[in-house]
């Protein structure tokens, strides 16, 4: 499979870009539409009311996470499968465990990651995926892209839209927003997908990581909410 040629008149192989849109898609069965992270309560208490206030969210929230520790934490897990080093993918995972301070948050990822791998296993045969006990969302979308020879900025670009669209997804059903409203705002916010991407490179494992009171404390009162549309 490939596409036509480049500007640069080179081909451009992808064979494994319709892997990659399997797995990133809302109908592969990891359970996302059940979680909200945080963003629920963030709603509850009046962070985000409207489509102004959701793109503000996603600009002040979601994208320094995912450029401080989200996506260099990806990384570290593609660059530990690529060397088949499963000892050090643990202890990346381990890593990511000490970085999600609210059990809330915590214990949906280990979910969204055991739920990953799953699925993943009833379509690739790879030794890895077998060989993997579990582990964080993130660990196991390092693993699957390497497995599977996903490049590493796509697999990043991936996973960077998936985590805005879920906070867009949220939104539809805990704010008055219309799907066209949800739209801008993910066009909007996606347009930093590139700059992320590059910054998020840069960051050494030493340095990566990345405190957000405002998540950590409302995923600490969505755990007691009385009412919960989300499990977190």
């Amino acid at each position: 499979m490939s596409f036509t040629r480049s500007p640069a008149g080179t081909i451009t192989e992808v064979d494994w870009l319709p892997f990659l849109l399997q797995t990133s898609d809302a109908l592969f069965p990891t359970g996302a539409y059940a979680h909200s992270l945080g963003f629920e309560e963030s709603v509850r208490l009046g962070v985000v009311r409207d489509e102004a206030t959701l793109l503000r969210f996603l600009l002040d929230q979601i994208v320094p996470t995912q450029r401080e520790q989200e996506l260099p934490y990806l990384r570290f897990a593609f660059d530990a499968a690529i060397s088949g080093n499963l000892a050090e993918l643990r202890q990346i995972d381990d890593e990511i465990s000490a970085w999600k301070l609210a059990p809330e948050t915590r214990e949906a990822s280990m979910q969204l990651g055991t739920r990953r791998l799953k699925a993943l296993r009833t379509i690739s045969d790879a030794p890895l995926l077998e060989a993997f006990a579990g582990g964080h969302h993130l660990s196991v979308c390092g693993l699957q892209a390497a497995v599977e020879g996903v490049p590493l900025r796509a697999a990043l670009a991936a996973y960077f839209y998936q985590s805005l669209a879920a906070v867009c997804g949220g939104a539809m059903k805990l704010i008055r927003i219309g799907q066209d409203g949800c739209q801008r705002v993910l066009r909007e916010a996606a347009r930093l997908a590139d700059v992320t991407i590059t910054a998020s490179l840069e960051i050494e494992r030493a340095r990566a990581g990345w405190f957000n009171p405002v998540l950590e404390i409302a995923s600490l009162r969505h755990a007691r909410a009385d009412e919960r549309l989300f499990i977190s």
